[in-house]
Order: structure tokens, then sequence, then C-alpha cells
């Protein structure tokens, strides 16, 4: 077995399989002391984004995902206490799995797929338009503005602006596809 270290990430390399093939490289991970942990994660919000980025290789020994700056941040402390103090029990992972499956009858489409992106019934939206501060409601089965039910954010939009508006885009929320 053959051991390669960059920049303190260590990959242990198995030797070649009895195809000619090699196997696919295993990173070991540092181990951080449990005096070290409270450091770590206080130093979180103010690492700049390349030692950010330097974290997570160590951590996962992966290329770090497309993610914003408050992904990695959280994900990186969650996985600074994974390895000092353990991840989920198995029997935590099989209840929720277990849970997971009731919901969707362990379909892993049905999973992936979200039923319903409107905010949480009780959410307050705010948006400014024309110097006056606006405020929605959402609720279970629509939205309330001024006092007044409507069916949709466009057409609370519509009531504010007087013109036609896409009401996620109008109070600044994701498109229902997901786009920003």
């Amino acid at each position: 077995m053959t051991r390669i270290s960059t920049n303190n990430l260590q990959v242990k390399t198995p030797r070649r399989a009895a195809t000619g093939s090699p196997a696919a490289a295993v990173p070991v991970v540092p181990a951080i002391p449990p005096a070290d942990v409270l450091g770590r994660l206080a130093a979180l919000p103010t690492a700049t984004t390349l030692d950010l980025k330097q974290q997570w290789r160590e951590l996962f020994g992966t290329e770090l995902p497309p993610y914003n700056r408050r992904f990695l941040e959280t994900r990186l402390a969650y996985r600074v206490q994974e390895l000092v103090y353990g991840g989920l029990k198995s029997e935590t992972v099989a209840r929720l799995t277990a849970l997971g499956e009731q919901l969707d009858g362990g379909n892993l489409v049905v999973r992936r797929i979200r039923g319903d992106d409107k905010p949480m019934a009780g959410t307050r939206l705010i948006r400014e338009h024309a110097g006056v501060e606006h405020c929605v409601t959402v609720l279970a089965s629509g939205y309330e503005y001024g006092g007044r039910p409507y069916q949709s954010l466009s057409a609370v939009a519509r009531h504010i602006t007087g013109t036609r508006w896409n009401g996620w885009t109008f109070f600044g929320l994701k498109t229902r596809r997901g786009l920003a």
C-alpha cells in the first residue's frame, strides 16, 4: 500500500487488484484533538474562502461541491464535531430511514421531490415598494395582505404595484423551479 501526502491530506492507495485496475483511494482524515473543537468552530466564520476550501479537502478527502460559503461553514462545523465526537448512532440512522420510508414508500424519486415549496404558514414576507413597507402573512391556504386573503403572491404584488408581477420574484423568493 502506497501513501501519498499532499497538503496534510494523506491518501492510502491500495495496490492494484488482480484485474489490474487500481482500487479507489480512501482518504485518511487527520485526527482532531477534542480541545481544538471550539477553537476550530469559532474560527470558521472569519476564515478565508481559500482556508475553508482547504479544510474541506482535509476533512472530507474530496473536492468541495459548488455551494455557498454559509453551507461550507455549517458542513465543516458538523464534520469537525462528527470526527471528534462521532456521527449519528446506527439506531438513529435506522429510525430516520424507517420514517422516510413511511412517508414515501422507499421510492427515492419521490423522496427527492418537495411537496410544497411555499413558506410555512405564519411566515411574514416584507417588501418595500415606492417607499412603503408591505407585509404579507403566509396562510395555510394562501396569503393575507392588508386584512384581505389572496390566493397567490402574484395577486398581492399586482395589488401593491398595479402591474403584473411574479409574486415569488417580487418578494425575493426562489422560483418553484429552484432557480434564484
